[in-house]
């Protein structure tokens, strides 16, 4: 080593130890003067001292700590969820695109075909990479932002020979575009492998989108597209924050150009101008390499995880259509009670003035919604809840019968048939408001909760405006019409 090297190494070896000795006896010093503190304040210091050490703990740990593997969205077997169908069928909802997605399944295993589905936000060049995957294929597209209106399925094939299904979906975040979006979705949980397509960094909601797909434990790519508008040194940091945006989620992230096409302006020998469209050659040898690697255990490898994430999805599908199905049950079984509140309070003599005496009724409308939820009711649990509901409703009584008489001037002729007509639409209120209360706290709960039920009923009771109340004031009127044919 040369003598200036080896007086630099000296120098700075001295500067060290100066800075370890001086940080030393500064730490003997500060620890002196904390033991001639008072008792009381040595442990108050000590303790923040504690608790600013524990934190910095917590945050180093939380920077350093393994990731846990990601968990696979859960599935069902597919025999449970063909029995949940067929139920579903039985109550009258419709399920034919429920059983066409188990048989687009079936079909589809048995093709042997590897189906790769591209996937990402409008305008990043999905189509045109498609093009370039199979070029004697034509992709329909449009001028608008957001060019795939629908599925569009390519044949093509793997550089080895074996067929390869090319889907080309909707983009996301498109305005107005929810419907293709859940078309985009639901085909690329069809697919074997998912392409997902960018141009760039990845904002918070693509990355929300590659977290999705990757959840489902299918081959996932990332792939950069329009990479030629880009230097090797800006490319190469761009996909280094791809990787650690996208972490485990991808199999790999990628580059590529997709090529099509590229308008510029040409000055002509006379001093005129043109305008000249070329085509750009595409460069995607790097996503053949990935699909080849991928795709290498086949189409019979891949269908479990292809399968899973298909049968996931109909899980969630059929998760939604239990929830409207029960809800739009719920509806009508509120109305049909509604209904017999209100034939029975213009039956009677002399309404009493608690507006809650057909305790029998709304002790039925509470078993039969907790039978379709259910949710397992005792008598016992029942007559407790009816019981709670009186006295909310005992305590509320004038606010009824207010909101009803306010409802009922909105009629012309019926705001002026007697306390009768009040008093049975002041019925149709309140069964209408325990009901839809109960149904959603069940809904939400899974079991028979007086408090919340209670606290949703006083909000219904409370809501005196909406096409809620034309249709209690139709539903009394009819009634009444009834009564006074017969």
């Amino acid at each position: 080593m040369p003598r200036p090297r080896l007086l630099i190494a000296a120098l700075a070896f001295a500067a060290l130890a100066w800075l370890l000795f001086a940080a030393a006896e500064r730490a003997l010093a500060l620890a002196q003067r904390f033991l001639q503190l008072p008792g009381w304040l040595q442990w108050t210091l000590g303790s923040a001292l504690g608790l600013f050490a524990l934190a910095g703990l917590a945050v180093l740990w939380w920077i350093v700590r393994p990731r846990r593997a990601r968990r696979a969205v859960d599935a069902p077997d597919r025999g449970t969820l063909e029995q949940r169908i067929d139920r579903l069928h039985t109550r009258g909802a419709d399920t034919g695109t429920l059983h066409a997605e188990l048989g687009e399944l079936d079909r589809r295993r048995a093709e042997a075909r590897i189906y790769l589905a591209l996937f990402g936000e409008i305008s990043t060049g999905k189509s045109t990479l498609i093009r370039a995957l199979a070029p004697q294929a034509t992709v329909a597209s449009d001028a608008r932002g957001g060019t795939t209106r629908q599925v569009v399925h390519v044949d093509g094939a793997l550089p080895d020979g074996r067929p390869l299904t090319l889907a080309d979906v909707p983009g996301s975040r498109e305005a107005g575009g929810e419907a293709r979006e859940t078309l985009a979705r639901e085909e690329a949980l069809r697919a074997h492998v998912v392409a997902y397509v960018c141009a760039g960094d990845l904002t918070r909601t693509q990355a929300e989108e590659v977290r999705w797909l990757a959840a489902f434990g299918k081959p996932l790519l990332v792939v950069l597209n329009k990479a030629d508008q880009w230097s090797e040194a800006e490319l190469a940091q761009l996909l280094e924050r791809l990787r650690k945006q996208t972490g485990e989620d991808a199999a790999m992230v990628i580059a590529v150009s997709a090529g099509g096409s590229e308008r510029f302006q040409r000055t002509l020998p006379d001093g005129g101008v043109e305008q000249v469209e070329r085509q750009r050659k595409p460069v995607i040898d790097a996503l053949w390499k990935a699909l080849a690697r991928l795709a290498s255990p086949g189409a019979e490898g891949l269908e479990a995880q292809r399968e899973r994430a298909v049968l996931a999805g109909l899980h969630e599908r059929v998760g939604t259509l239990e929830t409207q199905t029960r809800a739009a049950e719920a509806e009508r079984i509120v109305r049909r009670y509604a209904q017999r509140a209100v034939v029975g309070a213009l039956a009677a003599i002399a309404p009493g003035s608690d507006l809650v005496i057909q305790g029998a009724l709304a002790a039925a409308l509470t078993r039969e919604l907790a039978r379709l939820y259910g949710v397992p009711a005792s008598d016992v649990q029942v007559d407790d809840f009816v019981r709670q509901a009186r006295l909310t409703l005992r305590t509320g009584s004038s606010i009824v019968l207010a909101i009803a008489g306010n409802a009922l001037k909105a009629f012309p002729g019926l705001g002026t048939l007697g306390g009768g007509v009040l008093h049975a639409f002041a019925y149709a209120l309140i069964f209408d408001s325990l009901g839809r209360a109960l149904a959603a706290s069940l809904a939400e709960r899974q079991s028979l909760d007086q408090a919340d039920a209670a606290d949703k009923l006083k909000a219904l009771l409370a809501d005196g405006s909406g096409a809620r109340m034309k249709e209690l004031a139709a539903l009394t009127l009819d009634a009444w019409k009834e009564k006074a044919q017969s």
